[in-house]
């Protein structure tokens, strides 16, 4: 009884314990450590937990990622920064650039116009499964992560999806994960929306090559100097190789590596069936390889010229950077050849040695189409980078005697014909020009007595110039003035008496504007740089340049003016007369400031109108002086009887001889009236009193020199040297000689002879041994006499005051 009782006592125990665990197991909410498990197994989560966790896990990834995937959608509209594009602007032919207007060096340009391989290149480098991938690369992912979880190099696993929906939408390069999730997330959109051409196409117009070069267009013209339609095989595998690393792998920088990372595309090209196996052997490491070019191309020239179409266009709404980004072909008006001869003509002058010019001097060259205001060549200093202002459009100097002709316009106009005679003596008063008992004074005090108009404008007489403008009245000299071309807002551009002799200081573009309304007989035009503006790609016409007005001037009275401009080079001792070398018919006037701190050729054919120019500015202390002699001129006050018609004639010399100039075209006929009014003003005009001028120094009278007999057997830079130190110019000519060689001089016309200054020696070259050598040779032709151009020099007149108390020189 006792052990039946023990034993049910046991039992209820028993059951009474199981009952309480079992209960107390199922009360417990987390059995973690689990401890019906003994030993370390009880730390250990079971399978059933582990399941459940990665079930729990890959659920909520993938929601996640179907989340992400769903509300991530392609942008309308890419980075803006890819969409840039350079804007190339060329010669007035279309096919010479001159340079670029660029934040990023890019052309975009469509795949379909690219030869296959140039775009499988690149997947062969960077995306091989790139045609079949559903825009990331799982594989190449996990490739990734175990080797950069072993602590091996970093490696990335982007896709060119990825990095095309990287820079083409991102605009940046990202590199965390939650930025490399949404690359992905996006690149998967991009291949279910967009055709794996274009992806491609859009990627290569995108990424960067180096040398500044964005995109494969600017990379092909960067590396090969040609259009990436154009590339072969080893040139695109080579602008592929170069991918990874722009810098590294530029051939210019690390040309063994280069030909390393090619070896491996060609190899991988043919490796994935991108190329034939005939075409891997044939292939060969490109050799015409451009050189790396400087980064900054608006050194020299370029720049003045890039800086005349900017603000141009600036001004006719091209603003907002949209000559930098937009992408435009722009064609100026700027002929080559003649800009070419602009530079050499104004860098001719001697910058260096015995009788050089000063390093303030400013020489301009301007040359404007008549026909419809096109600046065909403008030479505003030498080097942009070391001097951005451009002394032909922003530099300004006192006119002198190339206002006389608005004067004479001004005349004309109110019915005074060239054959009106005036009083042009020395020192004779002119009422209103200066004070009562104060005479105007020619250059020199040279009287000319009394001369018709022709006359006095081939002779830039002061005293007539300043009768003509009283009675006409100062006005209307400023009035014909605006109407050529001058701006009304020009410095000192003043309705006073002395504004005749050129008191405003005028731009060179604007005289050659006005000379160009003369040219074009009273037809006033526009000045433009810019011929033609184009979109890339669409080609469409995107500015409509200026170009002929209406007339200002009426066809008689412009028929006269011209008539008396051409005495200026035709008339015998006429400050102008070197222009008569270019033997056909030639209008200008020449024009000097007082103190010589100015000096000017205007001068026009009926095709074009060139200007030349020359003031010198003092940078220390801010102001212009007296222009330094230089050259064969040294000796000599410098004046537009010097070296600016000299440098004019010369370089119109070249102009002329181009195939659109090499007609001769005459001015209008124009026949002087035998009616001679004289119509001395005898009332005063109420104008400020002004002071008397400092007269300039006199010209020196041409010398004579002997032409040197020591030549022969010289080189052609040591005759060219000698004889124009002399003051001499230079002809060249050559025969065949079988004793001397080629360049050397044979002989001298005139060695030994006692010859003006300015005239021209002809020098024989050596041509070397005839290749063509006769059995029976014919006697050798004498030496050609020399030629002798016409008489130049002249008398400027002489300077003058205007209302504030400057005077000019009226040469």
């Amino acid at each position: 009884m006792a052990s039946s009782a023990r034993q049910t006592k046991g039992t209820a125990r028993a059951g009474s314990t199981a009952r309480t665990g079992t209960s107390a197991r199922k009360r417990r909410f987390f059995n973690y450590p689990r401890s019906h498990v003994k030993s370390f197994r009880r730390w250990l989560p079971s399978w059933r937990v582990l399941l459940g966790t990665f079930l729990t896990g890959t659920a909520l990834v993938a929601g996640i990622v179907i989340a992400a995937y769903a509300t991530t959608s392609v942008p309308k509209d890419p980075a803006y920064a890819v969409q840039n594009q350079k804007t190339t602007v060329y010669y007035a032919d279309g096919v010479t650039e001159i340079g670029t207007f660029q934040e990023e060096n890019r052309v975009i340009v469509d795949y379909a116009t690219l030869p296959d391989y140039v775009g499988n290149s690149v997947v062969a480098s960077e995306d091989s499964s790139f045609w079949t991938n559903s825009g990331i690369d799982l594989k190449g992912i996990a490739r990734a992560m175990v080797n950069n979880l072993k602590g091996g190099s970093t490696q990335g696993a982007s896709t060119i999806t990825q990095q095309y929906a990287e820079r083409y939408y991102a605009g940046a390069t990202v590199s965390d994960y939650v930025g490399k999730f949404r690359e992905a997330m996006l690149a998967l959109r991009l291949t279910q929306e967009q055709p794996k051409e274009e992806i491609l196409g859009n990627y290569l117009n995108t990424i960067y090559f180096g040398r500044g070069a964005h995109g494969i267009e600017a990379a092909a013209q960067a590396y090969f100097g040609i259009p990436a339609s154009e590339l072969t095989i080893s040139q695109a595998a080579m602008i592929t190789a170069i991918i990874p690393n722009p810098t590294v792998y530029d051939p210019a920088n690390n040309p063994d590596i280069t030909q390393e990372k090619w070896q491996r595309v060609i190899n991988r090209m043919a490796k994935d069936g991108h190329i034939t196996a005939a075409e891997k052997a044939e292939a060969a490491f490109p050799a015409d390889i451009k050189e790396k070019a400087a980064t900054n191309s608006k050194g020299g020239q370029a720049g003045y010229l890039l800086d005349l179409v900017r603000r141009e266009l600036e001004a006719n709404g091209y603003g907002d950077g949209d000559l930098d980004t937009k992408g435009f072909t722009i064609v100026t008006t700027i002929d080559k050849t003649m800009q070419d001869l602009a530079v050499a003509t104004a860098e001719s002058i001697p910058r260096e040695g015995d009788h050089a010019a000063s390093g303030w001097l400013k020489p301009s060259i301007v040359s404007i189409d008549p026909a419809d205001g096109a600046v065909r060549a403008v030479y505003g200093g030498s080097d942009f980078l070391s001097d951005q202002y451009n002394s032909a459009t922003r530099g300004v100097a006192q006119a002198g005697s190339t206002f006389k002709p608005f004067t004479l316009v001004a005349a004309l106009e109110q019915g005074i014909d060239l054959s009106a005679t005036y009083d042009g003596n020395n020192d004779v008063e002119v009422p209103g020009f200066y004070d009562k008992g104060q005479g105007v004074k020619n250059f020199g005090d040279q009287p000319f007595g009394q001369i018709d108009l022709a006359t006095a404008t081939a002779n830039s007489v002061n005293t007539v110039y300043a009768a003509l403008n009283m009675e006409v009245g100062p006005q209307a000299t400023v009035d014909a003035a605006v109407k050529a071309g001058i701006p009304a807002d020009t410095m000192d551009l003043k309705a006073v008496p002395s504004n005749v002799l050129g008191t405003a200081s005028v731009h060179p573009i604007d005289i050659a504007h006005a000379y160009a309304t003369f040219a074009a007989q009273g037809f006033e035009s526009t000045p433009h740089v810019v011929q033609s503006v184009k979109r890339l790609g669409t080609g469409a016409e995107t500015y409509d340049p200026p170009g002929r007005n209406d007339r200002v001037f009426d066809a008689d009275v412009m028929a006269a003016t011209t008539y008396a401009m051409t005495q200026v080079v035709e008339a015998k001792g006429a400050s102008g007369a070197p222009a008569k070398a270019l033997n056909r018919p030639v209008a200008g006037k020449t024009g000097t400031s007082n103190d010589n701190k100015s000096a000017w050729f205007a001068g026009y054919v009926p095709q074009l109108a060139t200007v030349v120019g020359l003031y010198q500015d003092n940078k220390e202390t801010g102001v212009q002086e007296q222009i330094t002699p230089f050259g064969k001129y040294y000796k000599r006050s410098i004046t537009g009887g010097t070296w600016p018609v000299d440098a004019w004639t010369s370089y119109m010399e070249g102009v002329l001889a181009l195939p659109q100039y090499a007609e001769v075209q005459d001015f209008p006929e124009y026949t002087m009236k035998k009616v001679k009014p004289s119509p001395t003003p005898t009332e005063e005009p109420t104008e400020p009193a002004i002071e008397e001028p400092v007269e300039p120094e006199e010209p020196v009278a041409p010398t004579t020199v002997t032409v040197p007999t020591d030549l022969t057997g010289r080189s052609k830079a040591d005759a060219k040297a000698v004889l124009e130190g002399m003051g001499l110019k230079v002809s060249f000519t050559e025969e065949y000689s079988a004793d001397v060689a080629p360049g050397v001089v044979l002989r001298v016309g005139g060695s030994g002879q006692q010859v003006e200054t300015g005239k021209t020696v002809t020098v024989v070259l050596s041509k070397g041994p005839d290749p063509k050598p006769k059995p029976d040779p014919e006697p050798e032709p004498s030496t050609p006499p020399p030629t002798t151009p016409p008489e130049g020099g002249g008398n400027p007149g002489s300077g003058n005051g205007n209302g504030n108390g400057n005077g000019n020189n009226g040469g």
